[in-house]
């Protein structure tokens, strides 16, 4: 009776584990089967961020991230979508499946990348200080006093936090819906400088002539990447893969060049 009773405990312990196993059997991963079923790869963007993805005069979203993105959906033969987001709010719009991907100026930070998949580095940005050009500010502790500009959720946000020496010069911080809302209100005298990419605010200068200028002392050097579900490793892997063979075959030094004038990619590199 003893040597039954045992083989009972053993088979319900083995039967016990094996059930514990499958159940805690990680999920497999379908995101890129998944995406190419649905026939359409969602992008989300903040539609006011110059030039990797903004508005035109004609009111569609267009860009240099939008341009990588469409033919990354080509190659995958979907359709492509730009869809705008709250940018306070991309990582939940991203959890919740409404978008593919945030890919749009997405600084790549240790925090980000501990919860989302991102591809490797595409692009090398940092976060600068833009003044008025007759402002007198010339460094960063000219502005002691003074207030800045800031798109709220950015990560020009956390380069001023994680900047305590500069943070605590300032006088106060303003956070705004957007960079173009904030480049307008230190041209007409709201704020005495705004904290933003220097990829969009070189652009922004040069396309629209503002008197405004880029401090030369950057508050903190980062790379964009393209973040996807933290599960969704297949889906990132492919379209890492498809923009290395864009970037061998000319194809993104050829949008480079349309927006920048020449190749400032890093990708594969």
């Amino acid at each position: 009776m003893k040597n039954l009773t045992k083989l009972v405990v053993a088979a319900a312990a083995i039967l016990a584990v094996a059930g514990c196993k499958k159940q805690d059997a990680p999920k497999a991963d379908t995101s890129l089967d998944d995406l190419l079923s649905r026939g359409v790869f969602v992008l989300g963007l903040d539609d006011s961020l110059p030039p990797l993805g903004f508005r035109s005069e004609s009111n569609e979203i267009v860009g240099y991230d939008i341009d990588l993105a469409k033919e990354v959906a080509r190659r995958l033969g979907v359709e492509f979508k730009a869809q705008p987001i709250d940018w306070g709010a991309k990582e939940m719009e991203l959890a919740t499946g409404k978008i593919d991907c945030i890919w749009n100026g997405f600084t790549m930070t240790e925090e980000r990348e501990k919860a989302l998949a991102f591809t490797k580095p595409y692009l090398n940005n940092e976060q600068v200080l833009v003044v008025r050009s007759d402002s007198g500010i010339a460094k960063l502790s000219d502005m002691a006093g003074k207030t800045i500009a800031l798109q709220s959720g950015s990560s020009a946000q956390e380069a001023v936090e994680g900047n305590k020496g500069f943070a605590s010069l300032l006088k106060e911080q303003v956070f705004l819906k957007d960079n173009v809302t904030a480049l307008n209100d230190l041209e007409l005298g709201g704020v005495d400088g705004v904290v933003l990419d220097s990829v969009v605010a070189n652009y922004s200068i040069a396309a629209t002539g503002k008197q405004l200028v880029v401090v030369d002392e950057a508050l903190a050097r980062e790379s964009y990447g393209v973040g996807f579900r933290k599960s969704d490793v297949a889906l990132r892997d492919k379209v890492q893969n498809i923009l290395e063979d864009m970037q061998a075959d000319g194809t993104v030094t050829a949008i480079s060049v349309k927006w920048f004038g020449r190749d400032i990619s890093v990708i594969g590199k």
